[in-house]
């Protein structure tokens, strides 16, 4: 029996006949980010108003003012997401290196005192009108759009070792160095996940991707030990009952949210623990009051969530032709992957504690309305897979795309490629473009302007001085092998049409 023929194993596992019809459709992707947005986004906000109300009211004498806030970042976030589905990628290429030295420009304002304001022990924020803005959340997006950009472009040049990590790696340096100043250690720690992500997805070599994470996880460890709180947090990790009522209290009361909730939970907004045992229950420490009032089951839910939008976000890196995007939507996806992992793991006490928040989730205005920023690119890159273009260009753009009223996307072309690594030559250093026609060089102007000529009449003489063939035999009905050939004329020097004989003898002496 071949092996296209063989029995499946009844241990295989294969998706439902129609799940999988569905997976198949031109926009199955599009549709599957655009709804994994709008549950997390929706859920992230009904669980700050569950979370936050008892803390709200206790500090302002209003239970919905944590949530008013959430709701106001959600719908900027909206508004981002449509925006980034609307822009054409060329034009992201060309203003990737703008607004990421913008972002390193505001992560230096926001050190200055006056300028920066300092919330949760970091000087990481800009206070306008009362609303906070973190701009490291911004340099994570501005930074793996660059990045994205810098190394497709190395690669389309086949550039070496030295051309992939420099200037990527010199300008995360100074990155790390400013949120380091806040101090941020989870921000920092989330763009060195970014770094990674890019250099992987680029074709580092596996030797040198291990030791720049070996260097950056040595780096880690010694930023994480030299502040008091943070080593504090290192040793409660290590030794859970060391300091129960100091350093270990927070990881200690989400334990017992996540044990008090059980399998259904308590209900929602049943939860016991944002009555100010918990702290941060609405930010950080959110998946806890989750695990209480919705039980096991609505932790699986939300890791499911993040379990579909990882699987979408690797569909469309491997469908998509372009470099650019199979880069930039891959980190994007191993980035929220990673910020959710952590969250998780520091909450059920896997992790020492760092303060990433869950994306969507998490109270957090500048990082709710940047992760959809984030998933309205990766929309917008799904547009671009060879069946979606397709579909779109024969007006099948379905509700949403009428709706928005999205363009419609144009098929890759290495020529477009080459064209938007021009324009943002700018990031990416000098890139060596394909000689045309009009670059190469000519031969000086004056004289006869036959020099240039003369290398191909020398060519042509042998074939001029050649025997004649012989007068051609009458062709054969259905015979083929008459196909006209030029020859240089004999006395007049110009080109006659003869016809061609493949028995000739100047046949044979050429073969």
């Amino acid at each position: 029996m071949s092996t296209s023929q063989a029995p499946r194993s009844r241990w295989s596992v294969r998706a439902p006949r129609a799940v999988d019809t569905w997976l198949n459709r031109p926009l199955a992707s599009f549709h599957l980010i655009v709804t994994v947005a709008a549950m997390l986004t929706t859920l992230g906000v009904i669980m700050v108003l569950s979370a936050s109300s008892v803390e709200a009211y206790a500090e302002d004498g209003s239970a919905y003012t944590m949530f008013t806030r959430q709701v106001i970042f959600a719908i900027v976030g909206v508004v981002a997401f449509v925006v980034a589905l609307r822009l054409p990628i060329r034009v992201i290429r060309a203003w990737s290196f703008p607004l990421f030295v913008i972002s390193v420009v505001l992560l230096v304002l926001v050190l200055i005192p006056g300028i920066g304001t300092v919330a949760q022990g970091t000087r990481g924020w800009f206070m306008i009108g009362g609303v906070g803005l973190q701009p490291s959340e911004i340099s994570k997006v501005t930074f793996a759009v660059w990045g994205a950009h810098l190394l497709a472009s190395r690669r389309a040049e086949r550039a070496d070792l030295k051309g992939l990590l420099i200037p990527l790696v010199p300008a995360a340096m100074v990155i790390f160095g400013l949120i380091v100043l806040q101090p941020d250690l989870g921000t920092t720690v989330a763009l060195g996940i970014i770094l990674m992500a890019l250099l992987w997805f680029a074709g580092l070599p596996l030797k040198w991707f291990v030791s720049i994470v070996g260097g950056l996880a040595v780096a880690a460890g010694v930023l994480a030990m030299t502040a008091g709180y943070r080593s504090a947090r290192i040793t409660q990790w290590l030794d859970p009952g060391s300091d129960p009522q100091g350093a270990g209290y927070q990881s200690r009361q989400a334990l017992y949210s996540l044990a008090d909730g059980g399998v259904f939970g308590l209900g929602l907004g049943q939860s016991r623990a944002k009555w100010s045992y918990l702290p941060n229950a609405h930010n950080d420490f959110i998946f806890a009051i989750i695990g209480e009032e919705l039980g096991l089951v609505g932790c699986v839910a939300v890791i499911g969530l993040f379990g579909l939008l990882v699987y979408t976000g690797l569909r469309i890196a491997a469908r998509v032709p372009d470099p650019f995007m199979k880069i930039l939507v891959a980190t994007f996806t191993v980035w929220i992957l990673a910020q959710a992992a952590i969250n998780i793991g520091y909450v059920i006490g896997l992790l020492p504690v760092t303060g990433l928040q869950l994306p969507l989730v998490s109270a957090g205005g500048t990082s709710t309305a940047i992760t959809l920023l984030v998933l309205g690119l990766l929309a917008n890159i799904s547009r671009h897979e060879p069946e979606a273009v397709a579909a779109l260009a024969s007006g099948h753009d379905g509700k949403v795309g009428r709706l928005l009223r999205l363009p419609v996307p144009q098929p890759y072309s290495p020529v477009e490629a080459q064209r938007a690594r021009l324009q943002g030559r700018g990031a990416a250093g000098p890139v060596r473009a394909p000689a045309r026609t009009a670059d190469r060089p000519r031969a000086p102007r004056g004289g006869t302007g036959h020099a240039d000529r003369q290398p191909r009449v020398a060519a042509q003489q042998p074939r001029a001085t050649a025997p004649q063939p012989r007068a051609a035999a009458p062709r054969a009905r259905g015979d083929r092998s008459d196909t006209r050939r030029v020859q240089p004329g004999a006395a007049s020097g110009r080109r006659t049409a003869v016809p061609h004989d493949p028995r000739s003898p100047e046949r044979r002496r050429r073969r």
